[in-house]
């Protein structure tokens, strides 16, 4: 069984194909047993889509891969950055049983740094969370992005 820092390293292998313009945030899903189900990286730039996050990318794919239709019951989605809340809603939605994230987002996280959507107990489903999974890795790749593009 993969450990949380392999799915991290595997999420932080996603970020680096990332597009050149795009934040390189990297998503990939496993099933159950630990087998890829799907991989994305950030691709709003690429795509002129502002849905285009790693995240929704991965879960889209995986959920043509999964076998149970948009239900991905098993899964879990590791993630470079804490996810925003159109990516925390999914998650939710699609029923992901697991999220191990690295780099903690305080400006725009939906996971427990401004909001916490995953764990609001209105909601039908919770996941189980892991963050700070090699944030530093996660944080440099982040940094060296920001300082190249946005100086």
């Amino acid at each position: 069984m993969l450990s949380d820092e392999d799915l991290i390293r595997a999420a932080l292998s996603a970020a680096a194909a990332a597009d050149p313009r795009d934040v390189p945030v990297g998503a990939v899903v496993f099933d159950a047993s630990g087998r890829e189900l799907a991989r994305a990286a950030n691709a709003r730039e690429a795509t002129g889509d502002p849905t285009a996050h790693a995240e929704i990318l991965a879960l889209r794919r995986a959920a043509q891969v999964h076998g149970d239709g948009w239900r991905l019951t098993g899964a879990t989605l590791a993630v470079t950055l804490e996810p925003c809340t159109m990516c925390a809603g999914a998650l939710v939605l699609a029923r992901v049983d697991r999220l191990v994230f690295g780099a903690w987002e305080p400006k725009t996280g939906a996971v427990g740094s401004l909001w916490d959507v995953v764990r609001d107990r209105r909601l039908n489903h919770r996941p189980q969370v892991r963050g700070g999974v090699l944030e530093s890795a996660c944080a440099a790749t982040l940094d060296t992005f920001f300082r190249t593009h946005r100086p």
